[in-house]
């Protein structure tokens, strides 16, 4: 296995076991106000710290961009992470929530993991090497046609994401009316997970932040799946606008999504 994905993997169950550990007595957990309907916890930032404590005992002088620490400045090899991806869920008990772990060389993501502490349910994938659930090797779907397609979706919830909600609910009409139905799991690291095991035929969400995504994506490419931002170039970490799925399912998504694509989306 490649050493860094054995690195990740380590440090994504540690930060699992501390999050399921602390699932027993949630109304006990200290919960602080990142902004508006955005929420931190006691248990973010002590899964955080294991997780970089880990990768620094490995990799000492690797950066590294996390959810609630920010920059750790290092060599050219980052690690982005989000010790809880789904914290709001976490908090009502509502059983869709994950670590995520990444690490991009360059400009180029190299491993991913996703683990849900909850099933045990371990996506991981290094460049070149393919994607596996549990060591057991997963592809996207081989879906067609938008009908009959399951699609993956996040909602711009967050204060400064309305700006982007009246764009965002034309192209969900969209979607909605062409394809058998939309579902939102609360963490885009386990919808881009889903995606690459083919438990949903595509994704798309706006305004993402890097540690939502960055594993996912990967996953998702080693999967057989295709990712863009919305206007149909790499910009997804920068933008945090993505679309995904199989080569077929990506492009039908992407011609009905892209008529509702404002200028300040591109």
């Amino acid at each position: 296995m490649h050493p860094m994905l054995t690195i990740a993997i380590r440090a994504a169950r540690n930060a699992g076991d501390i999050i399921l550990r602390a699932s027993e007595h949630v109304s006990h957990i200290q919960v602080d106000n990142k902004e508006q309907h955005d929420f931190v916890t006691e248990i973010d930032r002590q899964a955080e710290f294991e997780i970089i404590k880990i990768i620094k005992a490995a990799y000492p002088d690797h950066s590294i961009l996390a959810e609630e620490s920010g920059q750790h400045e290092g060599n050219e090899y980052t690690w982005i992470i989000d010790p809880l991806d789904g914290t709001t869920n976490f908090l009502h008990g509502f059983p869709h929530y994950a670590v995520s772990i990444a690490l991009k060389h360059k400009n180029r993501l190299e491993v991913g993991v996703i683990y849900l502490p909850l099933t045990n349910e371990l996506f991981t994938a290094a460049r070149g090497e393919g994607a596996m659930l549990n060591n057991r090797r997963i592809r996207v779907t081989k879906q067609t046609s938008l009908a009959g397609a399951l699609i993956g979706t996040g909602f711009p919830f967050k204060t400064q994401q309305q700006k982007y909600l009246d764009a965002y609910l034309d192209m969900f009409k969209a979607v909605c009316i062409n394809t058998s139905g939309i579902r939102r799991t609360g963490s885009a690291a386990i919808d881009l997970a889903f995606l690459a095991a083919g438990r949903l035929d595509a994704f798309w969400e706006v305004d993402l932040k890097p540690w939502d995504i960055a594993a996912g994506i990967i996953i998702v490419k080693e999967a057989g799946g295709v990712v863009t931002d919305l206007s149909f170039n790499d910009q997804y970490l920068e933008t945090g606008n993505i679309i995904s799925g199989n080569p077929k399912m990506h492009q039908l998504m992407y011609q009905l999504i892209e008529p509702h694509v404002t200028d300040n989306l591109k």
